[in-house]
C-alpha cells in the first residue's frame, strides 16, 4: 500500500517528480507505459541480433543495403491495410490483433529456422517493418491515453523506458546467444511481446476506470471516417509537415552515419599502416563500441534530467527545433573540420539528443490529433516516411560516390542544406502545434 501525502500523491509519484511533474494518480500508469515500451525495445534489440546473424550468415553485407527500398515498397501496401484496421476496430482490439500477429510471426520464424529453411532475407524485411509499426502503435496508444497536458509532462518518463530497453536488450542478447543459440531468441521476442500486451490491456482498463471515476461520462464513440492512412497524412497539413520533417531527419542522420563510417574506416586503415597491433576490423569495432556507449549513456541522462524541464520551460514548439539547430552546427563543424574527433563529437551530440529529447517531443506532436490521425496517420509517418528517408540517403550516397566523387566534407555540406530545410519545417510544425493546443486543445482539421 503506497503512502499518500497531503497533496494526494503517493510516495511513488513524489519520487518520480524528481524527473518531471507527476500529479496524484498518474505515477503507476506512467511507470507501466515505461515498462511497456521497455519490453518492446528490449524485444527489438534481441531480435536485431538474430537479424544480423541470419542475414550475414545466409546472405551478405551488400544485400542489407538494398533492403530499405524493399521495405518502403512493402510499407506502401501494409500501411493502408493498417488504416483499415484502425477504422474498423476499437483501440484495444487493434493493439491486440496487431501485436498477436507479430508474436505469431516470431513463432513461425522459429519453426522455419529449426526446420533449416533459409529465412534471413524475409526476417530482415519483417523486423524492419516490426520495429517501425509496433513502436509507432505503442506511441499512438500512449497519445490516446494521455491528454496534451499529461503527455507533455509524462512522456519523459515513458521515453526513459524506451532508452533503457534498447540498452538492456542489446546486453541480454549478447549474454543469451552464447548459451541458447540464435533461434531460441525468436521465442524470447514472442514472450516479451506477450508480456507487454498484457500490460497494455492493464493500462487500458486502469485508465478507463480512473477517468470514469473522475468524470463519469460515456466515452465518445470512435468516428468512422477516413480509412486511407496516406490520405489522412496528405489531406492534413499538420501531419504532412511532420511527415516531411521526420523524413528529412532520417535522411540527414543516415547520411551522417555514412560520413562517420567512412572517416572511421580511413582512420583504422591509417592506424594499421602505422603499425597498430589491432586489425582494421578490431579498430572499427572498438571505436563503435565506445561510440554506442557514449550515445546511450548521454541519451539516458538527457532523458531523465533534461527532457521534461526543456519542454516545461520552453514548450514543444521550441523543443522540436533543438535537434535540427544542433545538427546544423554539427554538420558545419564537419565541413570545416572533417577529422575523426570532431565528427565523433558532432554525431554523439546529434544522436544522443535524437534518442532522448527529440524522440520524446516527436511523439508529443500527436497529442492534439484525432484517434485516426494518432493511429493511422502516425503509422504512415513513422514507418513509410521515416524509411523513405533511409532510401533517399542511400540514393545520395550512391550518386555522391559514383557520379560526383564527394568526400565526407562534401556530404556534410549537402547535409547542411538539408538541415536548413529541416529547421524551417520544424519551425512550421512547432507553430502549428501551438495553434492547435492554445488556448485550448482542438482536433486537427484537414488542409
Amino acid at each position: 500500500m503506497t503512502t499518500a501525502y497531503p497533496d494526494g500523491r503517493s510516495r511513488l509519484e513524489r519520487s518520480l517528480s524528481v524527473f518531471t511533474d507527476v500529479h496524484a494518480g498518474e505515477g503507476l500508469t506512467a511507470l507501466l507505459l515505461a515498462l511497456n515500451v521497455f519490453l518492446i525495445l528490449m524485444a527489438y534489440y534481441v531480435l536485431k541480433v538474430v537479424r544480423e546473424a541470419l542475414i550475414l550468415g545466409g546472405g551478405s553485407a551488400e544485400l542489407k543495403s538494398y533492403m530499405s527500398a524493399v521495405q518502403v515498397v512493402l510499407l506502401a501496401f501494409l500501411v493502408p491495410g493498417y488504416g483499415r484496421l484502425v477504422a474498423n476496430l476499437s483501440r484495444m482490439k487493434l493493439v491486440n490483433v496487431v501485436t498477436a500477429l507479430f508474436a505469431g510471426c516470431l513463432v513461425a520464424f522459429y519453426a522455419a529456422a529449426e526446420a533449416g529453411l533459409p529465412i534471413g532475407v524475409v526476417f530482415f524485411l519483417w523486423i524492419g517493418i516490426f520495429n517501425l509499426m509496433i513502436v509507432a502503435q505503442f506511441w499512438s496508444f500512449a497519445n490516446d491515453v494521455y491528454t496534451k497536458d499529461e503527455g507533455e509532462r509524462l512522456f519523459a518518463i515513458v521515453g526513459f523506458g524506451a532508452s533503457l530497453g534498447a540498452v538492456v536488450g542489446a546486453r541480454a542478447a549478447d549474454r543469451l546467444i552464447e548459451g541458447l543459440g540464435v533461434n531460441p531468441l525468436l521465442l524470447l521476442g514472442a514472450v516479451l511481446l506477450g508480456i507487454q500486451l498484457f500490460i497494455t490491456n492493464w493500462i487500458d482498463r486502469r485508465e478507463v476506470e480512473r477517468r470514469r471515476a473522475r468524470a463519469p461520462v460515456a466515452r465518445a464513440a470512435k468516428p468512422k471516417s477516413q480509412t486511407n492512412a496516406f490520405a489522412i497524412v496528405f489531406q492534413t497539413r499538420y501531419l504532412l509537415l511532420i511527415a516531411l520533417m521526420l523524413m528529412l531527419l532520417n535522411w540527414v542522420n543516415t547520411t551522417g552515419e555514412y560520413i562517420l563510417g567512412s572517416i572511421v574506416e580511413r582512420a583504422a586503415a591509417q592506424a594499421v599502416a602505422a603499425g597498430s597491433a589491432l586489425s582494421k576490423e578490431a579498430q572499427i569495432g572498438s571505436f563503435y563500441a565506445k561510440y554506442f556507449l557514449m550515445v546511450n549513456v548521454i541519451g539516458l541522462v538527457l532523458q531523465l534530467f533534461f527532457v521534461s524541464r526543456i519542454v516545461k520551460r520552453w514548450g514543444v514548439p521550441v523543443a522540436v527545433m533543438i535537434l535540427p539547430a544542433l545538427a546544423f552546427g554539427a554538420y558545419n563543424i564537419m565541413v570545416f573540420f572533417p577529422i575523426l574527433t570532431a565528427v565523433l563529437a558532432a554525431k554523439v551530440a546529434e544522436n544522443s539528443t535524437d534518442y532522448s529529447l527529440n524522440n520524446t517531443v516527436r511523439n508529443m506532436l500527436f497529442l492534439p490529433c484525432t484517434y485516426e490521425q494518432k493511429f493511422s496517420g502516425k503509422q504512415a509517418i513513422d514507418s513509410f516516411f521515416v524509411r523513405t528517408g533511409d532510401v533517399l540517403s542511400a540514393a545520395l550516397v550512391f550518386v555522391g560516390t559514383t557520379m560526383l566523387g564527394l568526400s565526407p566534407r562534401g556530404f556534410a555540406a549537402v547535409n547542411v542544406v538539408l538541415v536548413a530545410v529541416w529547421l524551417v519545417l520544424a519551425w512550421r510544425v512547432g507553430r502549428t502545434y501551438a495553434a492547435l493546443t492554445e488556448p485550448a486543445p482542438a482536433a486537427v482539421g484537414a488542409a
